[in-house]
């Protein structure tokens, strides 16, 4: 949903180690630099709000008004990167880029702060605790040159929390000054946690996130990293459904995106082909039966044009289906039940029973994307964000992630990062180009 207006400057605050006092590596390349539309200065800010109604609502002078921390390299660092020690982790399911962030957050700190000890952390937070026996991985420029080329992660990853004070132990008994985590929400929980118990302790060990959500659900930034590679395999899978529906008499395609929470993959693929006639989406509750519902609406669509394409989030419609046990997964979240079985099943029921000759394909692609290699795209938004993580790291910063708001990379502290969840506005742009492109009703009640 939009962001909430309360948010002010200091809930945007990001905390510090301490003073920087060493000179920057990159420090020839900085320059003395204006802001611009291309480039922001440090001791600059990115506005909050970017309409005048919303800075009118304020009712505050410019200098009060609510704005992020750019993101970028600094003149003074705080870190001396001749005796710096670093750690990567990678955590949760799998999403295009995260090979990529690791490259691009190994090859920054070695080629330009000559940062010489990085080391992975095998399978996720497992790997920091002594009881699953997970060795460690040197990363060096060689070992990474090339793993941009493929899916997933060389790290591993893992789902489940694991208890920070047995993380922090670690990282102090390996003498780890900065830890990069590369998560979505429940990880980028744990970072919280990490740093936490690391400050308790008066251990100066900096942790900073690279958010990472398949499904686009993480506030405050303009996009998460291999949602543009995810909703372009997922827009082929709505093309696969039209061929067939189109092939055949009484032709429907079933197409079941990722979205647990959030429909944004399911909308941005629908958009790249138009080829879908129904979207559903977690965001909008719909009904099955009735008139105004989407079996009858379906009906219609099949006897009129001969065929129907229905595109659904996975989270979408999980309060249809009431007769299957509940559970979790080790992250703790719900299990969600195959939304798009149920449709399909309810579909031919319907269609049985009002004599109506129906061909229905049933696609699911959700492991073909989660596993694909970053597009061009995602792997230039990568790189840039590994470059921001190691700028901040190094500058002190901590208990934060970087992202990009209003397309510029920032900082953003992750209490901010993890207080609420993305998800497509019902009243907004994005959900009225879906109405305009497939035709359907707002809702199905």
């Amino acid at each position: 949903m939009g962001a909430p207006l309360l948010v002010d400057n200091a809930d945007l605050s990001v905390k510090t180690m301490g003073p920087c006092r060493i000179d920057s590596p990159l420090l020839p390349l900085l320059g003395e630099r204006p802001t611009t539309q291309h480039y922001i200065d440090e001791a600059d800010k990115v506005l909050y709000d970017d309409t005048t109604s919303m800075i009118r609502e304020r009712g505050v002078d410019l200098a009060e008004l609510p704005g992020f921390e750019p993101a970028g390299p600094r003149r003074k660092i705080y870190f001396d990167p001749s005796k710096t020690r670093v750690g990567i982790v990678t955590c949760g399911g799998l999403c295009p880029g995260l090979n990529n962030v690791i490259r691009g957050l190994v090859l920054e700190l070695t080629s330009h702060y000559r940062v010489r000890r990085i080391v992975g952390f095998r399978n996720g937070y497992q790997g920091f605790i002594p009881r699953y026996g997970h060795d460690v991985i040197d990363l060096t420029p060689e070992s990474v040159a090339s793993i941009d080329d493929d899916g997933g992660t060389i790290l591993g990853s893992s789902r489940g929390q694991q208890d920070p004070g047995e993380i922090v132990d670690c990282l102090s008994r390996m003498n780890i000054n900065i830890l990069f985590v590369i998560g979505g929400d429940g990880t980028l929980r744990g970072a919280k946690e990490i740093s936490r118990v690391a400050t308790e302790r008066g251990e100066k060990i900096a942790v900073v996130g690279i958010p990472k959500t398949i499904d686009n659900d993480i506030p405050y930034i303009d996009q998460s990293f291999g949602f543009q590679t995810a909703f372009g395999k997922a827009a082929e899978s709505i093309r696969v459904a039209h061929a067939e529906a189109t092939s055949a008499p009484g032709g429907l395609g079933v197409v079941r995106l990722m979205g647990r929470h959030s429909g944004f993959i399911a909308c941005y693929a629908t958009l790249a082909k138009s080829n879908a006639d129904v979207v559903l989406i977690p965001e909008l509750p719909f009904k099955l039966e009735g008139d105004g519902g989407l079996l009858n609406y379906l009906r219609s669509r099949v006897l009129e044009r001969g065929h129907a394409v229905v595109v659904v989030a996975e989270g979408a419609g999980q309060e249809l289906i009431t007769d299957q046990p509940e559970g979790a997964d080790a992250s703790g979240n719900r299990k969600l039940h195959d939304v798009g079985q149920e449709i399909s099943r309810r579909i031919k029921e319907y269609f049985d029973s009002e004599s109506i000759e129906l061909n229905l394909k049933y696609i699911d692609p959700s492991y073909l994307i989660r596993s694909v290699p970053a597009n061009p795209y995602d792997s230039v938004y990568t790189i840039r964000l590994a470059h921001a993580a190691v700028h901040a790291a190094m500058s002190g910063r901590t208990e934060m992630v970087v992202g990009r708001w209003r397309r510029r990379f920032i900082h953003i502290p992750i209490g901010l990062a993890v207080s609420q969840r993305n998800q497509v506005d019902p009243a907004g742009d994005l959900w009225m180009s879906v109405l305009e492109a497939t035709g359907q009703p707002p809702r199905f009640e």
